[in-house]
């Protein structure tokens, strides 16, 4: 069932990331997980499908640029090319006002959601143009915070509204290399980070009330068709979102 094609899910030992990696995996292609932690890189490789592709968990800080240099270098040497970028690892801060926010915790958002996206796609952008046949895809996870706040998310939404420019950019200037690249907003998925907002989550209004979530499941069958495509056709942004979630409207 080989593919012959690889991809690479940051923030792939859980929630969203590894929805998506195993999802490529089981499609036949061959997935490289990187995170932080190994321990839950390495259970995202212990659920693979027997027939996908291979799985290969790389320990790799997304934010120094030296790890993200060895994480594609281990790429290329296991399998010779790459064919799909999945910048999904993130992170947000406590609500707060943003007065009160520290210079450090803010400028870590910034370089997770924003910095380390920008450093993957460089070295993606750098195997595409180098491979033969040139080429591949990128999609970076943006979320519903890419085009709406919740209260007091400064550091979160930010960067996620500047990832949305990193999108249209990357997309425009890949074009002469055939290289495409998309945008997932995802709202309330059912994972560590967004199953919170079951038990209640601030509101503009000023109240807290419980929101629904989806099963994370839908967001790693969105990347594996986002990911299916030929490099002539692309997704260039998709919302992925809880039906009943207030988003639309005033709520």
């Amino acid at each position: 069932m080989a593919t012959n094609k690889v991809a690479i899910i940051t923030g792939g030992g859980t929630g969203i990331g590894r929805a998506a990696a195993l999802h490529l995996q089981a499609d036949g292609w061959d997935v490289v997980v990187a995170g932080r932690r190994k321990e839950e890189l390495d259970k995202t490789v212990a659920m693979a499908k027997a027939g996908g592709g291979k799985m290969l968990a790389v320990a790799a800080d997304v934010t120094k640029q030296d790890q993200v240099k060895a994480l594609f270098a281990k790429t290329k040497d296991a399998f010779g090319r790459l064919d799909f970028l999945f910048n999904n690892a993130g992170m947000g801060l406590p609500a707060g006002p943003m007065e009160d926010i520290p210079l450090e915790k803010w400028q870590g958002v910034v370089d997770l959601n924003l910095t380390a996206c920008f450093m993957c796609a460089q070295e993606a952008i750098r195997m595409y143009k180098a491979q033969s046949p040139q080429g591949g895809r990128i999609v970076n996870n943006g979320s519903i915070s890419a085009h709406t706040p919740r209260p007091m998310s400064v550091a979160y939404t930010a960067t996620k509204h500047a990832i949305t420019g990193l999108t249209k950019c990357i997309a425009l200037d890949g074009r002469p290399f055939n290289i495409a690249c998309g945008q997932i907003d995802i709202g309330n998925a059912d994972t560590n980070m967004g199953g919170r907002m079951k038990a209640g989550v601030p509101q503009p209004r000023g109240d807290i009330m419980p929101e629904p979530v989806f099963d994370v499941e839908h967001c790693g069958s969105a990347i594996r068709y986002m990911a299916s495509l030929p490099l002539d056709t692309n997704v260039f942004e998709m919302t992925i979102k809880a039906t009943n979630m207030p988003y639309e409207g005033r709520g």
